[in-house]
C-alpha cells in the first residue's frame, strides 16, 4: 500500500541528500554512468551548490568490459567543473556469466591486452587489499577517509527488485534511516540510496526536466526495442546482464569485436541466442524429471570441480528446505537452479532473489520459525504449485 505525502519523490530525495551532507564529513556519489546515478549526481550537485560544498566527489569503478558509450559519458562527467570524479581502473576480477571455462575477467591485469587504454588521470594501482568488485567500494572509502565519517549515495531503487524493497524499507541501520547499507560501523561508513522510492518514470522525468546529460546508450537501446526497465549500461558479461550480448554487435560493433577477443564464451552466446541462457520450456526427452536434468548439467556442463561442489551443496539445501516438506511441483525450484547453471551463476544471485520473494520468505519464516504469516491464502508462488495439487500450506501435525 502506498501512502501519498504533500511532497514528491524529488523533493524528498533532495532533503535526504542535504541531510547526509550535514551529517557526514564526506559524501561520495557512487557513479556508474547509468540513469539512476546520473540523477543522484545531479541532485547532489544541486544540494552541494546550495551548501557551498562544490565540487561533488564521485567514484567510478571501471570494469574494463564496458560499453564505449558509457565510457564516453563518464569522460564527459569527469570534465565537469562541479564534479571531482575518482576513476578507478585497477586490477579486479569480475565473473563471466557467458562461459563455464573462462569464469573470470581479470580486469586491467598486467600483461594482458585490455579492451582500451587506461585514462591518463585515472587511478591505476590497486592498493586497497581486495580484487572483488563489491569490496572495492568499502576498501576505497576506508583508504580515502580513514579518520573521517563518510558515505556513498547511490541510485539503487526498490522498483527494480522486491528484495530491495524489503531491505530498504524495514530495518533502521543509521538513526531513522532504512534506505542504507552499513559498510564499516567502526569508521561510520555507509551507503545510502536517496532515490530508493523512485520509479523509472520519475528518473527520466527528472533528467528531462533538468536538461541533464545522460548516457546515449539508452537512446540506442530504445531504438533497438529494449524495454526501459531492462536497459543496462554497465558490463555485459555478468550473470544478470548477459542478455545484452544479443544485440551489442548491432549497437557497438567495435566494442563487440574487442570483447570477443578479450573473453571466452561471448561469441557462443551470440550464436546460440537465448538458448544458451534460458531453461527450455519442455523437459528434454532424455530425462525423466527436471531434477535429473539439473543434476546432469551440474556434473557435465560445469567444468570446474569447485563450482560443481557449490552447486551440489545448494541443490541439497534446496531439496531439503523446499522439495521435501512441500507437496509442490518441484519443477519451479529446479528450473531456478537450471537458470543458475546456464548463466554460470555460482554466486547464486538468481537463487537468492528467488528465496527473497516475499511469498517464499513469508512461508519459510512461518514453516520453520513459527512466525505468523504475513500474506493471506498463499505462501508459495502459483507457478510453483502442481496443477494436480494445491500444495502444502499447512504445517504437518507433530
Amino acid at each position: 500500500m502506498k501512502y501519498y505525502q504533500e511532497y514528491n519523490v524529488r523533493e524528498a530525495a533532495v532533503s535526504r541528500i542535504e541531510y547526509l551532507y550535514n551529517e557526514f564529513d564526506n559524501v561520495v556519489v557512487g557513479f556508474s554512468g547509468g540513469k539512476d546515478s546520473t540523477v543522484v549526481l545531479n541532485l547532489a550537485i544541486e544540494v552541494a551548490r546550495k551548501l557551498g560544498k562544490l565540487p561533488v566527489t564521485a567514484m567510478f569503478l571501471d570494469q574494463e568490459a564496458e560499453w564505449q558509450m558509457t565510457i564516453d559519458y563518464v569522460r564527459e562527467t569527469m570534465n565537469r567543473e562541479e564534479v571531482d570524479l575518482h576513476w578507478l581502473q585497477v586490477p579486479i576480477q569480475i565473473s563471466n556469466g557467458s562461459s563455464h571455462d573462462d569464469n573470470w575477467l581479470q580486469c586491467w591485469a598486467e600483461g594482458e591486452q585490455w579492451m582500451r587504454e587506461k585514462e591518463p588521470n585515472s587511478i591505476h594501482e590497486n592498493t586497497y587489499g581486495t580484487k572483488t568488485f563489491a569490496d572495492m567500494f568499502t576498501k576505497w572509502l576506508r583508504s580515502k577517509y580513514w579518520d573521517e565519517t563518510a558515505c556513498y549515495i547511490s541510485g539503487v531503487r526498490c522498483e527494480e527488485s522486491p528484495t530491495r524493497a524489503v531491505a530498504l524499507t524495514t530495518t533502521k541501520t543509521y538513526k531513522h534511516i532504512t534506505y542504507r547499507k552499513q559498510l564499516d560501523k567502526a569508521k561510520d561508513h555507509y551507503t545510502f540510496y536517496p532515490i530508493y522510492d523512485w520509479t523509472y518514470i520519475d528518473v527520466w522525468k527528472a533528467i528531462n526536466d533538468g536538461g541533464w546529460n545522460y548516457c546515449k546508450l539508452y537512446d540506442a537501446q530504445w531504438q533497438y526495442g529494449r524495454a526501459p526497465v531492462k536497459m543496462r549500461v554497465s558490463n555485459v558479461h555478468h550473470e544478470t546482464a548477459i542478455h545484452d550480448l544479443l544485440f551489442m554487435q548491432e549497437i557497438e560493433a567495435e566494442t563487440w569485436s574487442k570483447l570477443t577477443k578479450r573473453m571466452g564464451g561471448i561469441n557462443t552466446v551470440k550464436h546460440l541466442k537465448k538458448a544458451s541462457m534460458s531453461v527450455p520450456k519442455e523437459l528434454p526427452e532424455a530425462f525423466e524429471s527436471w531434477k535429473e536434468y539439473r543434476d546432469y548439467l551440474t556434473e557435465h556442463l560445469v567444468t570446474k570441480e569447485e563450482h560443481r561442489e557449490i552447486f551440489r551443496k545448494k541443490w541439497r539445501y534446496l531439496d531439503k528446505t523446499y522439495c521435501v516438506p512441500l507437496n509442490l511441483n518441484h519443477d519451479y525450484f529446479h528450473r531456478i537452479a537450471l537458470t543458475c547453471i546456464l548463466t554460470n551463476d555460482y554466486h547464486m544471485t538468481k537463487f537468492a532473489n528467488m528465496e527473497r520473494r516475499p511469498e517464499i520468505y513469508s512461508w519459510r519464516k512461518w514453516y520453520y520459525e513459527g512466525e505468523p504469516p504475513r500474506m493471506k491464502n498463499q505462501f508459495i508462488p502459483k507457478d510453483a504449485i502442481s496443477p494436480n495439487d494445491k500444495g502444502q500450506t499447512e504445517k504437518p501435525k507433530g
